[in-house]
C-alpha cells in the first residue's frame, strides 16, 4: 500500500483568514484526509505527526524574531513549501508598518513595550527561505488550495489563472467601473482569483491577490492622475494588502509625499 503524503498547516502573522478558507472545503476536506495524512493543522485538530512533511501550507507574514527561526526549521522540514494568502507572500496589512518605525508604534499601542519583540518590518516568507509555490489572497481561495493539492497529489503543474482581475470582470459580464463611473480600480493590475467580488458590487479591487504576471502599475498609476486622484491617495492605494510586493511597493513609494 503506497504511503499517504504528509500535509502540515501552518499559522504565522495573520487573522487566520486562509486556514478558515481551507476548512471551508468542507465535503472536500473530507476527501483531502483520505488522499493524505493531515500532520499538522491546529486549527483542524490537536493531533500531531512528526515531521518531515511532504507538502506544508503556511499562512501569514514573518514579523517577529521567533517567526523568522520558525520558518526556517519548517523549510528544513518540508520537502514543499507553499506560502497562502497575502500575508505569507505580500506581507499582508501588517506590512503598512515598514513604511513607519514600529518601536513607536509599540510605545503607543502598549503600556510595557519592552515585553515585545518584533521585527522592524513584516516580510513574506520568500524574504526569509525558498518558497516553492505560491497562492494569493485575502483569503487564499479554496478552490486554488484544492487545486494545487490535486496538482501534487498527481504530479503535475497547477492550473492558476495568472491574468488580470479584469478578465474575471468580463467572464462575469460586469460594466468596467473604472470606465463607466470613474471609480479607481487596482483590477488591471492583480491577479484573478477572487472572482472579482468588489467589482461586482460597485468598488474598485483594493489588490488582494497581488500583482499580476507582468503588471504595469506605474501606467494605471497615471491614470488615476488623469482622473484627478491625489497623489499621496494613488500611493496609499498600492500600499493596502499587498503593498510589500515589488511592483505594488515600487509605485507607491513613487507617490509618496
Amino acid at each position: 500500500m503506497a504511503r499517504k503524503p504528509k500535509l502540515a498547516v501552518f499559522k504565522f502573522s495573520s487573522c487566520g483568514g486562509c486556514q478558515l478558507a481551507l476548512l471551508d472545503l468542507e465535503e472536500e476536506l473530507l476527501e483531502i484526509s483520505d488522499a493524505v495524512r493531515i500532520a499538522y493543522f491546529m486549527e483542524a485538530s490537536r493531533a500531531e505527526l512528526p515531521a518531515p512533511y511532504d507538502i506544508a501550507l503556511v499562512e501569514g507574514a514573518v514579523s517577529t524574531p521567533h517567526e523568522a527561526d520558525l520558518i526556517k526549521e519548517i523549510r528544513k522540514k518540508s520537502k514543499f513549501l507553499v506560502a497562502i494568502g497575502a500575508c505569507a507572500t505580500a506581507g499582508g496589512i501588517q506590512a503598512l508598518r515598514n513604511w513607519k518605525d514600529v518601536k513607536e508604534f509599540l510605545e503607543i499601542v502598549y503600556p510595557t513595550p519592552e515585553f515585545i519583540q518584533a521585527l522592524d518590518k513584516a516580510a513574506p516568507l520568500s524574504d526569509f527561505v525558498k518558497v516553492d509555490y505560491e497562492l494569493r489572497g485575502c483569503p487564499v481561495n479554496r478552490h486554488q488550495v484544492l487545486e494545487l493539492l490535486n496538482a501534487y497529489l498527481n504530479n503535475r503543474r497547477p492550473n492558476i489563472p495568472p491574468h488580470s482581475l479584469c478578465i474575471e470582470c468580463k467572464i462575469k459580464g460586469n460594466i468596467c467601473i473604472m470606465v463607466a463611473e470613474g471609480i479607481p480600480c487596482l483590477g488591471p493590475v492583480t491577479q484573478a482569483g477572487c472572482g472579482a467580488i468588489c467589482p461586482s458590487y460597485g468598488r474598485g479591487c483594493y489588490g488582494c491577490f497581488g500583482p499580476m504576471e507582468s503588471p504595469n502599475p506605474e501606467s494605471l498609476a497615471a491614470y488615476f492622475e488623469k482622473m484627478r486622484i491625489m497623489r499621496d491617495e494613488i500611493g496609499r492605494m498600492f500600499r493596502e494588502f499587498t503593498g510589500w510586493s515589488k511592483p505594488f511597493k515600487e509605485v507607491s513609494e513613487k507617490y509618496e509625499e
